[in-house]
């Protein structure tokens, strides 16, 4: 008896489910436990939560940026996309967009630092189940997880605000922040970075970009957002909780 090919992983590779041990017993995952493609653009990051995920789940792939990640998604057809918002790329947004009607039963959870009403309403938006921040704990992330794996959507409370807030037609998402909708999703990125304290790169190097990219969108930012310098870059992204 020969056992299946191991799925395709775009950053490393995954055992085959299938895989037989001594005496022809399955050595492979559990078949019940979810199946999650893991998205982020920090591979430090993604070991943190392989870690604080354990044996809950089956990680059948990995990407760090919007290729790879779409390409992690046709090439598994996971329970769970657990999904970085600002990605290389694009961000989510374009991961969901590329993806649209592509699916099938693949959930989506959004992952990440940001809980600004923004990004939230535009992920769910674009379609994610549910969106989460990077500060909740392992066994809440466990959880999450089955939840959307089973068609649930699943936010905190003040998250839910927001998308509770939008849907019923209170919030737009252009009203959300009339200076934040200037800006379109690369410059977006920049600044998030730069009003993180990335030297300009570094943020190259993180959007894989060059630095003369990075300083022309700077610019472009600073004037969109009529400011005059980083620094009150970073005052104005603070005070919006961007960063």
């Amino acid at each position: 008896m020969t056992s299946d090919p191991p799925t395709p992983d775009p950053i490393g590779p995954t055992p085959p489910r299938d895989a037989q041990g001594p005496g022809g017993s399955s050595a492979g995952p559990d078949p019940a436990l979810p199946r999650v493609v893991l998205v982020d653009d920090h591979q430090m990051f993604r070991a943190g939560v392989r870690s604080e995920l354990g044996g809950a789940v089956e990680v059948v792939a990995e990407a760090g940026d919007v290729e790879q990640a779409v390409a992690a998604i046709t090439a598994t057809a996971p329970d769970v996309v657990l999904l970085d918002v600002h990605l290389p790329g694009g961000g989510a947004t374009e991961v969901l967009r590329r993806m649209q009607g592509r699916m099938g039963r693949t959930s989506v959870l959004a992952l990440s630092v940001s809980d600004a009403a923004e990004d939230v309403i535009a992920v769910i938006r674009a379609g994610a189940r549910g969106y989460v921040t990077k500060t909740i704990t392992g066994p809440e992330l466990v959880a999450a997880i089955r939840r959307v794996g089973d068609g649930d959507a699943v936010f905190s409370p003040r998250l839910a605000g927001f998308v509770l807030d939008a849907f019923a037609g209170q919030v737009a998402v252009a009203d959300i922040d009339e200076d934040l909708d200037r800006l379109t999703e690369r410059e977006r990125e920049v600044m998030r970075l730069i009003a993180r304290g990335y030297a300009y790169k570094e943020v190259a190097r993180e959007l894989v970009i060059s630095i003369k990219t990075v300083e022309t969108h700077v610019s472009s930012v600073l004037r969109k957002l009529q400011l005059s310098s980083r620094h009150e870059l970073t005052r104005w992204a603070a005070a919006r909780r961007l960063v």
